[in-house]
């Protein structure tokens, strides 16, 4: 009898104990798979049920966190097992979410028990923009920052947080190169990778300015291998180009980067092969400072001044929101954060549905008419003067200068040759402080007088010694129209790129016209082409020989019948993808090489054996 009960009282235990161990329970595991209790908003995880072994049929396990109705997931315990493992499951915005405590349910019936689950929100890289470096971020960054409002950490690329330091240019060295897109973005790669090891964290939110954005794009459809990005919030990015560049890409200057911000380039070029997102939302917040044409010398308005709405919306975005800021305050602005950037970091799981990337956009069409950019150097203590020609029916004419040292002094004479006082109410009178943006000074005049206008430009006091490098063109409203364009825009290397331009004088006769062209190539070199001139169309051909990006400036002058000269130039680029015969010589050029390394090394060896068995 009591052989019998320690049997009775030992088979209990055993089944206690069994049951204990099968008891039912939440667990997370990560994509590692190991099991976590504390996880970064955004990680990948997988949800796992464990059930008693007593059921005889599967059995459907529901999912759920606090805060959402809706089940996260299912997975299925099958008849005669205790567990099973859903498939992964998205965090997006889960740490904002009322409550982290993970439970589920048998055919609607909650099981006991669950997870509180540590959950640490997603880091924000922040991606500067053209002329422009980290700094620009100090607002949102450390602890007396916008970020650390919110409990988020803050990583501006450049900063010395992590490794990385991107190349667009600075204002005191414009004559110095830039990195392009692509190698801009390669370091983006370099540095988020680095943030991640730091903080565990799976996936970032990217907070850009200006060409932070586009090379933001590039990074998300060239660079990223996995889904690295929960979400990106541009703030004046100019997805389509801005034409203010053009006075100081005409010099020469911050290349390739001021030839990449062309609209020519965004558009035919960019935009035509840049599209995929992996899924990510796209969030945008630009400038509208500038809302009268008059005053905004470069661009369409509503414009922050170098770029234009029109510009910064031309690609589908989830959300839009405008503000009446400059571009350089973007960044810093604190309505900027509270209004749109505030609202989007603390975005929950609803804002991270999938996403399909879009078709690549059209062509634009209607380019903004620009004058040629008369660009040159000041010498201190000279004057020059430039004369811009205006026909009859120009309704607007904006004019816009660069001035690398930002002193230089300026008279404006009309057509009818009296000296004008500018004014900020009737002129638009723009005067930029701000030496990252690419402008410096701006007016415009309504309805101005057809004929020719001098603008005499005067070395002033601040202007260095060494002198002061200027670019100068004039934005037209109505008048004459160019219409000019390569094709292809995106041309193999070998394949011949057809080059047209035609003016068109809004019902004027043109009695004489020519033009110049000036091709800028991959490696900084300059060529002039000839443009034949049939009935008014003026083309040629240019086949490229090597890869890389190509800019042309094409400028068209012409006389009417009446007598006015009318003067129009078209910006234009193309880029020539790599073909099998430079590869071909790419590969060639390397096996050279290496073959004279090894003659070299067979001699280095040879001369030491030789000398070894003299000395012995």
């Amino acid at each position: 009898m009591k052989n019998f009960l320690m049997i009775i009282t030992l088979l209990f235990t055993t089944v206690g104990a069994t049951f204990a161990q099968t008891a039912p329970s939440v667990h997370v595991v990560g994509r590692d798979g190991t099991e976590k209790t504390k996880i970064t908003d955004g990680d990948e995880i997988r949800l796992r049920a464990v059930l008693p072994a007593l059921a005889g049929e599967t059995t459907q396990v529901d999912f759920f966190i606090e805060g959402l109705e809706t089940p996260l997931t299912t997975c299925a315990v099958s008849a005669g097992a205790d567990a099973c493992l859903s498939e992964p499951v998205p965090t997006l915005g889960w740490f904002w979410l009322p409550g982290h405590h993970l439970s589920a349910t048998v055919r609607g019936q909650p099981l006991p028990g669950g997870l509180l689950l540590e959950i640490a929100p997603r880091p924000v890289v922040m991606v500067h923009g053209f002329l422009s470096n980290w700094e620009t971020w100090q607002a949102y960054l450390g602890s007396g920052g916008y970020l650390a409002e919110l409990g988020l950490s803050g990583f501006a690329v450049g900063d010395g947080q992590a490794p990385g330091v991107l190349n667009t240019g600075s204002p005191t060295n414009p004559a110095g190169k830039t990195n392009s897109i692509a190698q801009n973005a390669l370091i983006l790669d370099g540095y988020i990778r680095a943030v991640q090891q730091q903080t565990g964290a799976e996936q970032v939110d990217l907070l850009v300015h200006s060409m932070g954005g586009m090379i933001t794009r590039y990074y998300l459809d060239r660079v990223m291998t996995t889904d690295v990005v929960a979400q990106v919030i541009f703030l004046g990015t100019p997805q389509s180009g801005s034409a203010c560049v053009y006075p100081l890409a005409s010099l020469g200057f911050l290349l390739p980067a001021s030839i990449e911000i062309q609209p020519s380039y965004m558009d035919g070029v960019f935009n035509q092969q840049v599209t995929h997102r992996r899924g990510t939302p796209f969030h945008l917040v630009a400038g509208t400072r500038l809302i009268e044409p008059i005053t905004s010398p470069c661009t369409q308005v509503p414009s922050d001044m170098v770029v234009d709405v029109n510009s910064a919306t031309s690609i589908p975005l989830d959300s839009a929101q405008t503000i009446a800021l400059v571009h350089g305050d973007l960044t810093t602005n604190r309505a900027v954060f509270d209004s749109a950037v505030k609202a989007l970091l603390q975005a929950g799981p609803q804002n991270f549905l999938p996403h399909a990337d879009p078709a690549a956009p059209a062509l634009a069409s209607g380019a903004e008419q620009f004058s040629r950019t008369f660009s040159g150097h000041i010498n201190a203590g000279e004057t020059r003067e430039i004369i811009l020609p205006i026909e009859p029916n120009v309704s607007l004419a904006n004019f816009s200068l660069y001035d690398s040292s930002r002193s230089l002094q300026i008279e404006v004479r009309g057509a009818s040759g009296n000296l004008i006082t500018l004014d900020p109410q009737k002129n638009g009178l723009l005067l930029v402080n701000d030496p990252a943006t690419m402008i410096y000074l701006g007016y415009g005049f309504a309805q101005p007088k057809p004929g020719a206008w001098t603008v005499k430009l005067i070395s002033g006091d601040n202007t260095p010694a060494a002198g002061a490098d200027f670019g100068l063109n004039a934005r037209y409203t109505g008048g004459a129209t160019l219409e000019a364009q390569t094709s292809p825009t995106i041309p193999a290397i070998g394949q011949a790129v057809t080059i047209s331009a035609k003016l068109t004088a809004d019902g004027q006769a043109i009695t004489s016209t020519s033009s110049e062209a000036r091709l800028r190539k991959p490696d900084g070199s300059s060529e002039t082409l000839t443009l034949t001139n049939t009935d008014g169309l003026f083309s040629t051909t240019y086949t490229p020989a090597t890869s890389g990006l190509y800019a042309l400036e094409l400028a068209v002058t012409a006389q009417t019948s009446a007598g006015y000269t009318i003067n129009r130039a078209a910006y234009l680029s193309f880029e020539a993808q790599p073909g099998a015969q430079e590869n071909q010589s790419n590969r060639n050029k390397l096996l050279f090489g290496l073959a004279g390394l090894a003659v070299l090394l067979f001699l280095f060896i040879s001369l030491r054996w030789f000398r070894k068995k003299k000395t012995s």
